[in-house]
């Protein structure tokens, strides 16, 4: 049985542009220099990118950037830190949206008290 997430599948990402090139060349226009160092470096900036990438949980994206991380010189340590704070923003997160839960369950209380 073939699993859902091909890594295989990352090499094709180029793909996508090819039924509307405008679009895709739009977006290589933004993405390319995004990663090239500014007031970030390419390292900073790899350890970012894989940290949004568990946090959004993309395979492909988890790929690509631990490679790219390695190649810039970051070692498992770092990119390991770099996830625990992704799952830390994460997890505080959906903790915040339970000031939404609260809020609502008081309103509703103070509904069923008249």
């Amino acid at each position: 049985m073939a699993d859902y997430y091909n890594p295989d599948d990352l090499a094709k990402f180029g793909d996508i542009g090819k039924d509307v090139p405008e679009l895709w060349d739009k977006f290589l226009q933004y993405y390319g220099p995004t990663f090239e160092p500014w007031a970030l470096t390419k390292r900073e900036k790899a350890l970012i990118a894989l940290a949004v990438a568990h946090a959004v949980q993309c395979p492909y994206c988890i790929d690509a950037y631990t490679q790219e991380c390695m190649a810039n010189g970051s070692d498992i340590e770092e990119m390991t830190e770099a996830v625990h704070v992704a799952a830390a923003i994460r997890g505080g997160a959906t903790l915040v949206h339970g000031v939404q839960m609260r809020n609502v369950a008081g309103k509703l209380s103070m509904e069923l008290e008249s």
